[in-house]
């Protein structure tokens, strides 16, 4: 998509390296008062939970949120890049119509949640090392334990769709754009998004890379990205809620490890999620490319 009339090489690696800069610098420091003003909330010692707070050692209500929209700002950060840098209008990020298709949102949101089942029934007959980072206990419920579930419910889907903006919205497309290779955009896109989450074991590295070509090949497939953002909300808000539940949620998002049963769940879920966006995109009719506009016979009539 980036690839129009006013397309030239610098445009996209300009773009990748703001991109960067963004999420890196500008958005953590234009959202420090959010923080801020979060840790005053819960007291303390202000200087001490700060600095904790921004190295990720204690993970608090606060330094969740504050995480989340750092995350969730790539969304803005890529609507300038596209605007000021590629001179499009952002919606063509979302998909090729341009713009979300709202109607094929709420089914791939549908559509997760029956993949999310089939994962967790695959899971039940497993050994229980298949989810070493679940209790058995329900954990008591404290105003920390609400405030945490608010956080999560209302910041966890904008991260998602963060990431995916960054990740499968533009930077897929820039190095589309650079390439014309449609699998080295999908496969590169993949693997820096795995290379975010930091260090991780081969099974976990596994599970998040799949996620990475799973979205990648469905934003090819279905010309947008309703069906990784909703399989990544959900996959978010799932994880989270089982750590707030029964286990933690800083061991949930600092996780570096996964155990190899593991694997059988990531296929199971990506397996029945492809099948069943690819069928449901096509009974409804989804595009894959644009459509450029039907001009009016201007020819003077006869």
């Amino acid at each position: 998509m980036l690839r129009t009339w006013s397309y030239a090489a610098w445009r996209p690696l300009l773009g990748l390296v703001l991109l960067v800069l963004g999420t890196l610098v500008l958005v953590p420091l234009a959202l420090m008062p959010v923080l801020a003003v979060g840790i005053a909330i819960q007291g303390g010692d202000f200087g001490s939970e700060f600095s904790k707070a921004l190295d990720q050692t204690k993970l608090t209500p606060a330094s969740m949120l504050y995480l989340n929209l750092t995350l969730a700002g790539m969304i803005l950060v890529t609507w300038a890049l596209v605007r000021f840098v590629h001179r499009m209008r952002p919606r063509w990020l979302m998909s090729v119509r341009p713009g979300i298709r709202w109607r094929f949102f709420a089914a791939c949101l549908g559509l997760a949640l029956v993949a999310l089942a089939a994962q967790l029934a695959v899971g039940a007959v497993l050994p229980s090392d298949a989810n070493d980072d679940i209790g058995g206990t329900l954990n008591h419920f404290t105003w920390t334990t609400l405030a945490f579930a608010i956080v999560i419910l209302v910041s966890t889907p904008l991260q998602a769709m963060g990431e995916e903006y960054a990740f499968r919205g533009y930077a897929m497309q820039a190095f589309g754009s650079l390439t014309r290779s449609p699998w080295f955009a999908i496969l590169l896109s993949a693997v820096l998004f795995t290379a975010a989450h930091g260090k991780q074991n081969f099974p976990l590295y596994a599970d998040r890379f799949a996620f990475g070509l799973l979205a990648g090949y469905l934003v090819m497939r279905t010309g947008g990205l309703e069906a990784g953002i909703a399989l990544h909300i959900w996959n978010n808000l799932v994880a989270f809620g089982f750590g707030l539940a029964f286990g933690d949620v800083q061991t949930m998002l600092t996780a570096t490890e996964a155990s190899w049963w593991n694997l059988p769940l990531t296929v199971t879920q990506n397996g029945v999620y492809l099948v069943l966006v690819l069928l449901v995109a096509k009974r409804m009719g989804i595009d894959n490319r644009t459509r450029p506009p039907v001009l009016a016979d201007q020819s003077p009539p006869v």
